[in-house]
């Protein structure tokens, strides 16, 4: 062991007791897409125990860009992300157990798959499964490294339960760029890196239980304009935050509050409607969509968008009709390329 990590082990704050933590431990990865398989790949580099690697979605060309465990080969084949990073993370350190799950992140399936973990990492693209993570986190104890990316715009801070404030805290007290994807808005691979680096090093902090060395405050970054930003989030922690304050409903972990998908009778067309109402600037969308190749039209109450086989209508307050098909995974996962 001394020589495949003697360069880490070198390193005073893991030194050899430090990386023998980090061989007895399990992370729980949420996504294999530009997060999720960079910090695989680092954490499988480092010599961690376990990981867990959860993913709906199977690799794309658009992918090879910022997704680096991936080929062309990868592609051809249509493989599951989950499978294909399993398969490149087995080749890179084989002393590492990798668990590879294809399927939905929903909160039944989190909270299962978290128990017994030591770290959650979030690598997703949309705030409902985040805001799962989030309750899943509070209720078991377990910290959780939040990271999103978005055109040259990076973000990441760690939520340790009962230290610092939750997501559903954060959301409350500052904008979290929802609204913006990279389906939308693009990314470039740099920004990738970036929050990569930090979800990392937070990682091995927490691995090897150096708990002071954790940092305490959220990072922004946009790369292209040359701007960095560390905030002290203190002062956002909610006592009577229902995920981590003193009456605990651990609302996202409740059916009732997810993103409803209903086929409309009659119709070929399934309604996707948000947990609760958002407020988007359909101008500033149109902008957007137009910017990137959709056909779009609309009026001051709605957006229409036209896909290569759907066409889906979106309403100000977050509601849409996704027209061309009855399949509820489908539209869902169109809804949160569009609107995150």
């Amino acid at each position: 062991m001394f020589e495949r990590y003697s360069r880490q082990m070198l390193f005073s704050p893991i030194g050899k007791e430090g990386q023998e933590k980090i061989r007895s431990k399990h992370v729980l990865m949420i996504g294999a897409g530009a997060l999720g398989s960079s910090n695989a790949e680092m954490l499988t580099r480092a010599g961690v125990g376990a990981i867990t690697i959860v993913d709906r979605d199977y690799v794309e060309e658009s992918n090879l860009q910022r997704q680096q465990l991936y080929t062309e080969q990868d592609v051809e084949q249509k493989l599951p992300k989950a499978a294909a990073a399993e398969k490149r993370l087995k080749q890179i350190n084989s002393d590492v157990v990798i668990h590879a799950i294809i399927g939905d992140a929903n909160p039944e399936l989190l909270e299962e798959l978290a128990r017994g973990k030591d770290l959650i990492i979030d690598a997703t693209d949309n705030f409902e499964t985040r805001l799962a993570i989030n309750d899943v986190s509070q209720k078991l104890n377990i910290p959780w490294i939040y990271g999103a990316i978005v055109g040259s715009f990076g973000m990441s801070f760690t939520i340790i339960p009962g230290k610092t404030p939750c997501l559903n805290c954060l959301l409350k007290s500052m904008s979290m760029g929802q609204g913006m994807t990279c389906d939308t808005v693009g990314v470039i691979s740099p920004v990738v890196g970036m929050v990569v680096a930090h979800q990392v090093a937070e990682a091995l902090k927490i691995l090897v239980e150096d708990w002071d060395a954790v940092r305490t405050t959220l990072v922004s970054f946009d790369l292209w304009r040359n701007q960095y930003s560390s905030m002290k989030m203190t002062k956002a922690k909610d006592e009577s935050c229902l995920s981590c304050g003193h009456n605990r409903t651990y609302p996202f972990l409740d059916r009732e509050n997810l993103t409803k998908s209903t086929v409309l009778c009659g119709r070929d067309t399934v309604q996707v409607r948000p947990p609760s109402p958002l407020q988007i600037s359909l101008e500033e969308l149109s902008r957007q969509l137009t910017a990137i190749g959709y056909e779009v039209k609309g009026n001051p109450y709605l957006l229409s968008v036209e896909t290569n086989k759907e066409r889906m209508v979106i309403f100000k307050d977050g509601r849409a009709l996704v027209h061309g098909t009855k399949d509820l995974t489908a539209a869902k996962t169109l809804y949160n390329k569009i609107l995150g």
